[in-house]
């Protein structure tokens, strides 16, 4: 079927009978861009359109289809091939929708799992739903895209689409959580407590600590070798205040102002705001916040994080002789001396250094104990 002869043709019977594209259109009920369309050979009329089409122009079907007017002497002929080619050319156009049909479906099931990703939150249940029903969509677009193999071959290859593109999907969701410290979306069994929340996904169980707190963090553990019992738990936000994140600003020189200023901002109560001060001469180091000190003193915060900001300081920058903690209310100094003297195994926490074990030990761990913080911080520290 030579489209552009078609068009030709119905060009040129048109002009016969003195009619314009616009009328020719108002007559079969389509456009004048249509009719323009079937002249320039972009398009075929549609098949139901083909016998009033032929009614219109004044030949016979086997003329239209044929593209010109075939005498009497082929036209049996000339009629058999344009069944031939008209049945050929009807199914390669439905074969043509039904696989645009089944793109269609296959990438509005990939897009509403996109969505999923990108408009829920990673710890709603309904980013792995929405997710899940994308990728079972854009399957059965799979599905209908195999429509030249056998049933069971397009079952088993959706079915494989189906698994391969749920594994890419669990793997994106691992390395989320991984880089960015955030719930799992495709999580087996999620267990809510009074400390934490635990997710249990496929490649890696988290632990959401002080969930929707200032100091919430993660704990993204890839072997599975914690437990709700042994997990650490700080009232602190661990990933910034944590001995594996604050040893970098370890520093000889208390005179370090940007290393001193990094140390800070990582450690507890600067996320109320802060100034700091240097006196290199005295090497005191003075950490104005912004914010009164019986404000955050629920559960005895206030002398955990002055108990742990202290020993982290005097641990990670050698030269500092007292630090003064200022508060809108009041106003608490401690010094190096009396740090080494008085907080229990401090020796073992700067042992050769900075001994990373001995310091969740003897430092984070005891700031879940209520009264080891109460004697602690009466022992080492003057309120002004």
């Amino acid at each position: 079927m030579d489209i552009i002869k078609i068009g030709k043709f119905i060009a040129e019977k048109r002009k016969e009978k003195k009619l314009t594209q616009e009328q020719l259109g108002e007559k079969l009920g389509v456009t004048s861009k249509t009719i323009s369309r079937w002249e320039n050979g972009n398009y075929m009329p549609d098949i139901s359109l083909l016998k009033p089409l032929s009614e219109e122009l004044g030949v016979t079907l086997n003329d239209l289809i044929s593209g010109e007017e075939v005498d009497k002497e082929h036209y049996q002929e000339k009629l058999e091939e344009n069944i031939i080619s008209t049945i050929d050319y009807t199914s390669k156009k439905v074969k043509e929708k039904s696989r645009l049909v089944a793109e269609l479906i296959l990438f509005f099931g990939l897009g509403i799992t996109f969505l999923a990703f990108t408009i829920f939150p990673t710890d709603s249940s309904w980013s792995s739903i929405y997710s899940t029903i994308g990728i079972i969509i854009s399957s059965i677009g799979f599905y209908k895209l195999n429509e030249k193999k056998s049933i069971i071959k397009r079952v088993l290859l959706s079915i494989g689409y189906f698994i391969l593109a749920m594994l890419l999907l669990v793997v994106i969701d691992y390395s989320n959580v991984k880089i960015n410290n955030v719930p799992p979306r495709y999580s087996y069994l999620i267990k809510s407590g009074s400390d934490m929340i635990v997710y249990k996904s496929p490649f890696c169980n988290v632990y959401r600590v002080n969930q929707n707190t200032k100091n919430e963090y993660y704990i993204v553990d890839t072997q599975k070798s914690y437990t709700e019992d042994n997990i650490p738990i700080t009232p602190f936000n661990r990933a910034k205040a944590g001995i594996d994140n604050i040893i970098k600003f370890k520093n000889q020189y208390i005179g370090n102002n940007s290393n001193s200023s990094h140390l800070v901002d990582n450690l507890p109560l600067s996320e109320y705001g802060y100034s700091i001060e240097i006196n290199s001469k005295d090497l005191v180091l003075t950490i104005n916040y912004y914010i009164t000190d019986w404000y955050v003193n629920e559960n005895k915060y206030l002398e955990k994080c002055l108990i742990y900001n202290s020993v982290s300081i005097f641990s990670l920058i050698d030269n500092v002789k007292y630090i003064n903690f200022n508060f809108s209310g009041n106003s608490y100094t401690v010094s190096r001396e009396q740090v080494e003297k008085l907080y229990p195994n401090y020796s073992s926490i700067v042992n050769n250094g900075i001994d990373k074990e001995s310091f969740n030990k003897y430092l984070e761990e005891k700031m879940n104990d209520y009264e080891f913080v109460k004697e602690t911080f009466n022992k080492i520290f003057l309120n002004q």
